[in-house]
């Protein structure tokens, strides 16, 4: 037998979160590295995943299957596509990145109520949603999917309920009861979502009779497996729903901003730029192969949504005056445009829809970590108390407007090679979709440079006069970020290249090709 990487990576960050965990509670500082050791051996071992995987290989690569509940034909079945390794390797970049950004974060405060923060236990929990991450992008069990996909909710919802923002801690209930409502709120609706999917799940198995994508894909292909449209159909919207829920899309969108605005920063960029990224991963792997007629009949109301998100998070984003909730909302829109080039259904699109999650997991990073500096610096999310930072803060200022350019899409930085093939492929086959969509990114230019010119140009405010620039630790967080971002947008090939062989297995699933461009014969 061969050795079993896939496991492995997703198994050192379990391991690594029970023993973090661990360490005798006056220890703060030792876990504190163990975890980020922990998080940085997970990024080797991506990194040879991501170097083993072969892009004109095997359409599954690195798989193993052993009999899990035989009894019901479930199996731990786990194998990565050109998609799957890619989100496998921007989780595992991310994470040490996380949880150099909340070093402080969970360290003990001097009042009552934060006397149960337990630092051990916020970076145990942070390793704990990456091994389930992780195990959610290699899975090919349905059920094993399943399982992974509601049990990273229970982490998630203790980073959120249990470790707020530093900037309410100076009104100790009511931060408490503000982190409670997002935390129980994020909890509900994608318990619901979930539960409309395990419905879903368990009409596939009596369909289909297993629960391997493999098996059933296969069984689809070759016409020994037949579903009646209605029955494809329910099941394809049991899946979408918890999907779009996890995504977020519009109109299942509302959990979002209150989470991230209530959580501590590095929580705020695990929810957005990693754990995130499970919903339109899942879209392409499950929704597409196991229900490919489903995807096409619904694909008109799914743009239609997709838009909505786009211009509807964009234009909050403009209104906002708290610098995590414009974030948070800027990122409903650009979820919208990855949906967008999914169900675009070209492979310019889906190319597209892929480089986008990788990097606007990098972009948001970046943008929300230096923006969680600032705010430990003032104590303030509020746009309006800031003013002049670039004065006294040149470097935070600066790694700032990167963040910000990227976000916005600017040229010659990673999110603008995704957002161009993800509207590339919307007018390929949507015209007035394509039309539509670029109106977010307007909405994006001005949302962004509004935010910097309101927090770091004109007068130097009362607040941000005595404000430090970036710190050797901060640097570590915000450059290698700004650095990707660069290179990425300059060399996208080394994602490409990965990619785009799955992409075009997804679309052989659906039996979808590019719409050929018609050209007038020259007279």
């Amino acid at each position: 037998m061969s050795f079993p990487l896939l496991t492995a990576t997703a198994a050192l960050p379990a391991i690594g979160a029970i023993a973090t965990a661990a360490v005798p509670a006056a220890q703060r500082t030792a876990a504190k590295w163990l975890a980020l050791i922990v998080s940085l051996g997970t990024l080797v071992l991506a990194g040879i995943v991501f170097a083993r995987f072969e892009p004109g290989g095997d359409r599954y690569q690195l798989t193993e299957s052993h009999a899990w509940i035989k009894d019901f034909g479930v199996r731990y079945e786990l194998g990565v596509d050109g998609i799957g390794v890619a989100l496998l390797a921007l989780t595992a970049l991310l994470i040490p990145f996380v949880i150099l950004a909340g070093w402080h974060d969970a360290d003990p405060l001097e009042t009552k109520s934060s006397r149960w923060r337990p630092t051990q236990g916020f970076f145990a929990l942070i390793l704990m949603v990456e091994a389930m991450v992780i195990l959610s992008f290699e899975a090919t069990d349905v059920f094993l999917f399943y399982i992974l996909f509601e049990a990273m909710l229970i982490p998630m919802y203790f980073l959120i309920g249990g470790f707020g923002d530093r900037a309410h801690a100076g009104s100790d209930e009511n931060a408490a009861a503000q982190r409670s409502y997002a935390a129980v709120k994020f909890l509900l609706y994608n318990l619901v979502g979930g539960l409309i999917m395990l419905a879903a799940v368990i009409g596939l198995y009596v369909v289909a009779g297993s629960f391997s994508l493999a098996e059933i894909v296969e069984a689809r292909a070759n016409g020994s497996l037949e579903m009646a449209s209605s029955t494809e159909r329910w099941l394809f919207l049991g899946f979408f729903f918890a999907f779009a829920v996890k995504a977020p899309l519009w109109p299942l969108h509302t959990w979002l901003p209150n989470a991230m605005g209530e959580a501590t920063t590095p929580v705020a960029v695990l929810i957005t730029a990693v754990v995130d990224k499970v919903g339109t991963f899942a879209m392409l792997r499950f929704c597409l192969q196991l229900f490919p007629e489903a995807s096409k009949w619904a694909t008109p109301v799914i743009l239609v949504l997709a838009l909505i998100s786009i211009i509807y998070g964009a234009l909050l984003a403009v209104g906002q005056r708290d610098i995590k909730r414009l974030i948070a909302y800027a990122s409903i829109s650009h979820f919208g445009f990855i949906v967008l080039g999914i169900f675009a259904m070209t492979s310019q699109g889906q190319s597209g829809a892929t480089l986008y999650m990788v990097n606007h997991g990098l972009s948001t990073a970046a943008l929300m970590l230096v923006a969680g500096f600032l705010i430990t610096r003032r104590g303030s999310r509020l746009i309006a108390d800031y003013g002049g930072v670039q004065k006294v803060a040149p470097v935070l200022a600066g790694t700032f407007l990167i963040g910000g350019l990227a976000t916005l899409s600017l040229p010659g930085l990673a999110p603008f090679v995704s957002e161009f093939l993800v509207l590339v492929g919307a007018f390929s086959a949507y015209p007035a979709a394509g039309i539509v969509a670029t109106l977010g990114i307007v909405l994006a230019a001005l949302y962004v440079l509004v935010l910097y010119q309101r927090t770091m140009t004109g007068p130097v405010t009362e607040g941000v006069r005595s404000m430090p620039d970036l710190k050797v630790r901060e640097l570590a967080v915000a450059l290698p970020l700004i650095a990707l971002l660069i290179f990425l947008g300059v060399f996208p090939k080394p994602l490409t290249e990965v990619v785009n062989p799955a992409v075009q297995h997804t679309l052989h699933d659906v039996q979808k090709k590019d719409p050929q461009p018609e050209v007038e014969a020259a007279k």
